[in-house]
């Protein structure tokens, strides 16, 4: 009967995979909406229905308020996974998005009066699901994988994110080329093809198991056991349910809300400021603005429309192999370390990019040729946004998930979607603005703004990985008790890198999940 434990082995590696691919799915929501917008912008029937012109301010508004509604969205997701669940809130996101998504596609649907309030509605609706997602999944993914392999988890996840961004834009192109530009499908289709994730993870959400963390936080022992059997096994449950316990124990015995959070001097203070420069600071990256309007960006260093809109689909492409670099590193080398040497790859990659756009865009009155430059600017381009992914989209998401006790981690990871939306609403709104008004200068400004984000993360920005959020939370009394933020000043600069013990992370690279300490 040797086969028994090989099966039952392998079904609780099934769960753990369950889990992993519902998360990856979730996530890639958000990147499906960045690629769905980048071309129904451009499109004439969907400009006529609206009553706007392409140059038009209000086309940048329809893509930035779906940012607001992700911010106001987060924080009732949080509030939801605290109370009822991190399942529950994920079940109620996921139906708000596809309301969200249903407005947007009827948005002028047959009589076009009202089309510009229907699809400003849709917009929103959709924000508040997408950004209930975007804070409950990091929360759930993370307290279901160890300090080990956390990263790794989150990182695979965000390289979703990019398929969901690459099946969008590839849609988009395929239906542009296919029905042109005047068609009204050639923007619907997109949009409704978005309802395939949240249809197919409702269907799919009652097989996981709630996170055992929220169990005992909860005082529902019983149902811990029983999730922690689902997953690990019976052999395995009760030395797992024990660390969980003990850590429980050693956490804030009360309730911790926004309030002690989010005023100076708090007790919760010092890292809601982590998380919210971490956005901060990946919105002033830029990436933001090249992700929702590559094609122009392309346009930019002189290739025609569209070559443009192809080589956009190409560098989604390369975005998505690239992450791969993100979960291979992110536990070895540790956040901090892809974090400042991304943002400096990026100002390196945006100052070139200023002088290839100047370049292009007077290349007759130097007598030179503008191809070259383009397929320059176009490799620089590929180049940045594959340093993005590794260095600044997992990360800021990853950390506030690492740093908050049980008691406030839901409202700690709303606070950073809360912060994303803001700045996102701010880049998308005056992204098209800068590229009307200074044109390839604005590579300049974020050039300057990736320096700034280097600096900052090398200061104040702890590495959180290898970690336990119980080791990261000391971090934090280490730095009230030091009387300052510098991470090379607190407890003799300690949390600068990764901690010898697990550097490298789990000896086969992978992410082994552990509910324990971790």
């Amino acid at each position: 009967m040797s086969w028994v434990p090989s099966i039952f082995k392998d079904s609780l590696m099934e769960k753990k995979s369950e889990v992993v691919l519902f998360s990856a799915t979730a996530i890639a929501l958000y990147g499906y909406d960045q690629g769905m917008m980048s071309l129904i912008n451009t499109n004439y029937d969907y400009l006529e229905t609206m009553g706007i012109r392409e140059e038009d301010p209000l086309v940048g508004i329809i893509v930035s308020v779906y940012y607001l509604g992700c911010a106001v969205g987060a924080i009732f997701a949080s509030h939801l996974a605290d109370k009822a669940g991190r399942k529950p809130s994920i079940f109620a996101c996921l139906a708000v998005t596809a309301l969200g998504n249903l407005f947007m596609f009827f948005a002028g649907l047959g009589y076009d009066r009202g089309a510009m309030t229907m699809m400003f509605l849709g917009r929103i609706i959709m924000g508040l699901g997408v950004g209930g997602i975007d804070s409950t999944i990091p929360v759930y993914s993370s307290e279901l994988n160890s300090e080990g392999g956390r990263g790794a988890a989150l990182a695979k996840e965000f390289q979703s994110n990019i398929f969901g961004l690459n099946m969008a834009f590839a849609i988009n192109l395929a239906v542009t080329n296919g029905l042109g530009k005047d068609n009204q499908w050639a923007w619907r289709i997109p949009i409704i093809a978005m309802q395939i994730y949240p249809v197919l993870l409702l269907s799919f959400i009652y097989r996981l198991p709630e996170t055992p963390r929220w169990f005992i936080f909860h005082d529902r022992h019983d149902d811990a056991k029983e999730a922690l059997t689902d997953i690990y096994g019976e052999d395995d449950m009760k030395e797992k349910y024990e660390e969980l316990v003990k850590a429980h124990e050693e956490e804030s015995s009360h309730s911790i809300g926004y309030n002690d959070m989010i005023w100076p001097g708090s007790t919760q203070f010092h890292p809601t400021m982590v998380t919210v420069m971490g956005q901060v600071n990946q919105a002033l990256t830029g990436y933001g603005a090249v992700s929702v309007y590559g094609p122009q960006i392309f346009e930019l260093l002189g290739l025609g429309v569209s070559d443009a809109e192809y080589l956009t689909q190409g560098n989604y492409i390369s975005y998505f192999f690239l992450m791969t670099f993100s979960w291979l590193l992110i536990d070895r080398v540790g956040r901090r370390v892809l974090m400042v040497g991304g943002a400096f790859g990026l100002a390196t990659s945006f100052a070139i990019l200023t002088l290839l756009g100047g370049l292009s865009q007077n290349c007759e009155n130097l007598g030179i040729s503008d191809l070259p430059l383009a397929i320059v600017g176009s490799i620089v381009l590929y180049v940045a946004t594959g340093i993005f992914g590794v260095g600044w989209l997992p990360e800021v998401w990853l950390i506030p998930t690492e740093i908050f006790p049980s008691t406030s981690r839901a409202q700690g990871s709303a606070i950073s979607v809360v912060i994303w939306g803001l700045a996102n609403f701010a880049v998308t709104l005056l992204t098209p603005i800068g590229f009307n008004n200074l044109s390839y200068w604005l590579f300049l400004v974020f050039a300057f703004s990736n320096l700034f984000a280097a600096w900052w993360t090398w200061a104040y920005c702890p590495e959180t990985g290898g970690r336990s959020f119980e080791e990261n939370q000391q971090f934090f009394e280490d730095a009230k008790e030091s009387g300052t933020w510098l991470v090379t000043r607190v407890n003799k600069g300690e949390f600068r890198g990764m901690p010898e013990r697990e550097k490298g992370g789990d000896e086969d690279g992978e992410s082994q999940p552990l509910l324990g300490s971790g």
